[in-house]
């Protein structure tokens, strides 16, 4: 449920922001983020975090509302040239080995692109 529909259901209704991730749905929090990067078996660093705010402040800034999730491409495109001193995409498999798409859209609370989340597959792209 998006924020829109929390003001239809709850008038008056204001998320909270969570600390440090402005662009964050309204639903997710540090922890779940927390308990999805365990199940993954992934350590959490600063580098981890950083994707997941560019993810969620990507996808606030150009999904449609109607859009269940950013098209693969267009995603890959923007972490790639976010992430581009860093080394790009390439790099962000080395933190996320299943996919930093997939993986990465999971702990920053949003919908995985299509494809993402194949076994075997990593990212779609």
């Amino acid at each position: 449920m998006n924020d829109a529909n929390q003001e239809f259901i709850r008038p008056g209704y204001e998320a909270e922001p969570v600390p440090g991730f402005p662009h964050a749905p309204f639903d997710w929090t540090r922890e779940q983020a927390e308990a999805v990067a365990k199940a993954e078996a992934i350590t959490l660093t600063e580098e981890h975090w950083q994707v997941v705010r560019a993810l969620q402040e990507i996808c606030a800034r150009n999904a449609e509302p109607s859009e269940a999730a950013m098209n693969t491409r267009d995603l890959h495109d923007a972490l790639d040239e976010h992430f581009h001193a860093a080394g790009g995409i390439k790099h962000l498999y080395t933190l996320f080995p299943k996919g930093p798409l997939g993986q990465g859209c999971l702990l920053a609370g949003l919908q995985p692109p299509a494809g993402t989340q194949e076994p075997g597959m990593g990212s779609a792209v």
